[in-house]
């Protein structure tokens, strides 16, 4: 393959460049159904999906260096059709959310699914209501993805996981398992309910502990495991509404777990019994 040349690469200025920067705003995610990710580990996720179909690439913006050095990659998105289009450094960093820019970003489709696809999976599914950080939720991603769960939903007022910090957070599990959105937590409850499965709220103040709700035998069952916001928790009511409530033991002196902490926690207890 030909070596890239510099004076051929987009400036920050470029029509399609500022198109693709607009995506930074969630109002035109939504509006265009698109979004961006960044780096080599996102575009080789991106890139098994079909490229017209969710979660599959619409183009690439890279810097000249990076496309060489990532050639192979640019190869299987042009014979997918993908459009890989070259943009000087600042170009590319103008895409880019983070502190050190990876000189790499897609531009892919949304791939969020119906809430009624991720009830219909057969494991452990993630309920997170009103998760504000997108750091926590796209790492709660990542640790479902990793735990085996079959299903992440984002509900109530959630971080968009497009965001690019959730992006970068999930390392790629957002294209691993399906995840959906859903305005209403307690429909959501309700909907997991049905399918079979108990839905645990993990609540520090839960009428049961994580070792003793193992014990039991609560998860030899199908589970759900609601998770409320960093700062406040779970609502008292979207709370009542779940089968259990049950608390992480706190073994030392911290005063709580974070989020995603105890996402992991949580889900790995359910793994051990699956």
């Amino acid at each position: 393959m030909a070596s890239f040349q510099p004076d051929r690469a987009l400036a920050r200025s470029s029509g399609r460049v500022k198109a693709a920067r607009k995506l930074a705003r969630r109002a035109s995610r939504a509006e265009h159904g698109l979004f961006l990710a960044e780096g080599e580990k996102a575009l080789t996720e991106a890139l098994q999906r079909d490229p017209r179909g969710p979660g599959g690439v619409a183009e690439v913006f890279a810097t000249p260096a990076v496309s060489e050095a990532l050639a192979p990659l640019r190869s299987v998105a042009e014979a997918a059709g993908v459009r890989w289009l070259q943009a000087d450094e600042d170009a590319v960093a103008s895409l880019s959310g983070a502190v050190s820019p990876q000189g790499v970003v897609a531009v892919c489709r949304v791939l969020d699914v119906g809430l009624d696809e991720v009830v219909a999976t057969s494991g452990t599914v993630v309920l997170c209501a009103d998760v504000r950080d997108p750091g926590n939720a796209g790492t709660v991603v990542r640790t479902a993805d990793a735990a085996g769960a079959t299903g992440v939903v984002l509900a109530g007022s959630s971080v968009d996981p497009y965001n690019d910090k959730t992006v970068r957070a999930t390392v790629g599990s957002l294209w691993h398992l399906p995840l959906a959105l859903e305005p209403d937590p307690a429909a959501a409850v309700a909907r997991l309910q049905a399918s079979g499965r108990l839905v645990l709220a993990a609540d520090g103040g839960g009428e049961t502990d994580l070792f003793d709700a193992e014990d039991a035998g609560l998860l030899d069952h199908p589970v759900a495991w609601l998770l409320g916001n960093e700062a406040w928790g779970l609502p008292d009511d979207l709370a009542a509404l779940a089968d259990h409530r049950v608390a992480i033991p706190i073994l030392g002196r911290a005063e709580s777990l974070n989020l995603a902490t105890a996402a992991a926690v949580c889900l790995y207890a359910s793994a051990r019994r699956a």
